[in-house]
């Protein structure tokens, strides 16, 4: 098989600060000059969507999965697992980044980009174990439905759940959460752009959504078009600013700490075990972690240091039933959190989803305490493939689901 470059590969150099620009045009030269590199193809998209041309690069995708969906990382140690990553076409939020977690790893990693048909005998490689790397989103949804049934009659374990993927949309999370002891997590509202725009502020009071409210496309994500709406008399006129038809709507919560600085974790639970990935400070309530200014800022990261240094014996043990809870009411082997605290002590979660990003990529000189717990968070997730294999497994020359 040609070699693939891969995600991690990619990532790696863009947030190393490398000029992208030189390698697309290797890649692409050697697509138009051999019309099986679809491994340039594919890349190529990739490089594409980190230089910030997200269509251009979903074309490239679109052109590379005509003629091939499997995409193989072998590893450079003795392979221990084969992993089949199920993956679904479209930017790169839209799957989970196996790839991060497995770099450098004894995992050889199989990527198979599903489509709503079945595939055809012989199409799906030789694995171990297969792991359902499908995000949560309307265009995943009926990749998910159709693998549904596929997958419970699979001849190999099976990972994530497709049937519990849907349980982490923002708007269904909250039904699933909301009751669990020490966790709060603000009700989500799906409205279309006319029935928002209609709504009297009592109405939205009604229904659970009191000013100050949190809006946002459906199908947005790192903040793009989310905005807080203070009062009923800005609604119509921020609606005409924002882009999309439907949104998730949400009322606010404040979640400063007694410093008046806001502070959001991302945490990942791995069969059910939580694995810290990072934490932001911010003087802003919308928070991600590449605007909180933490590379410029040795009290940010001192204080991210010590959340993680102690996350076992403090964050994890504070908020160990909320988690439980999460675990069992969602019940997917691998998912991510982004949360805060309330002020009372409590979980505060904005967001479930197994498709968030965690990588071991940020430069070990200003950070230098982020190795050792990556290397737990993904020591973690290799665990977790290597236990879901109960006994030895025969080899199976052709592997393919029962038909449906």
């Amino acid at each position: 098989m040609p070699n693939h470059l891969g995600l991690a590969a990619v990532m790696r150099r863009a947030l190393a600060g490398e000029d992208l620009v030189p390698l697309c045009q290797s890649l692409l030269q050697r697509a138009a000059e051999d019309a099986s590199e679809t491994c340039a193809l594919l890349d190529a998209s990739l490089v594409m969507q980190c230089l910030g041309h997200p269509d251009i690069g979903l074309q490239l995708q679109r052109e590379a999965l005509v003629t091939r969906r499997h995409y193989c990382l072998p590893t450079r140690r003795p392979t221990r697992l084969r992993l089949l990553a199920l993956m679904a076409p479209g930017a790169i939020m839209a799957n989970v980044p196996v790839e991060c977690l497995l770099e450098d790893s004894d995992v050889e990693l199989h990527l198979y980009y599903a489509a709503t048909e079945a595939p055809a005998a012989g199409e799906i490689p030789e694995h171990d174990v297969l792991f359902v790397a499908i995000g949560e989103s309307e265009a995943n949804r009926p990749l998910l439905d159709a693998w549904t049934p596929r997958l419970t009659t699979w001849p190999r374990p099976v990972l994530n759940d497709p049937r519990r993927i849907g349980r982490t949309a923002r708007d269904l999370a909250y039904q699933h959460l909301h009751t669990l002891p020490g966790l709060v997590m603000p009700p989500t509202w799906r409205l279309d752009r006319r029935q928002l725009g209609e709504m009297t502020a009592d109405q939205l009071a009604e229904s659970g959504l009191r000013y100050p409210l949190i809006v946002r496309p459906v199908g947005s994500h790192a903040g793009h078009d989310l905005v807080r709406l203070d009062h009923h008399d800005v609604l119509r006129s921020s609606l005409e600013t924002l882009s999309g038809d439907v949104f998730f709507v949400s009322p606010f919560i404040d979640y400063r700490g007694a410093d008046g600085l806001f502070r959001k974790y991302r945490v990942f639970l791995i069969d059910g075990h939580p694995f810290a990935c990072h934490m932001a400070v911010s003087a802003h309530w919308m928070i991600h972690y590449l605007n909180a200014g933490m590379a410029d800022s040795p009290d940010k990261r001192a204080e991210e240091a010590r959340f993680m240094a102690t996350f076992e014996q403090d964050f994890a043990q504070r908020h160990r039933q909320a988690l439980a809870g999460i675990h069992a009411a969602i019940g997917l082997d691998y998912l991510g959190i982004d949360c805060a605290e309330t002020p009372d002590g409590c979980l505060l979660v904005f967001e479930i989803d197994p498709a968030m990003v965690a990588h071991a990529m940020d430069p070990v000189d200003l950070y230098p305490y982020k190795p050792a717990t990556m290397a737990e968070l993904f020591a973690g997730f290799r665990a977790m493939l290597s236990s879901s294999i109960r006994m030895p497994l025969a080899r199976v020359p052709e592997l393919h689901p029962t038909p449906t």
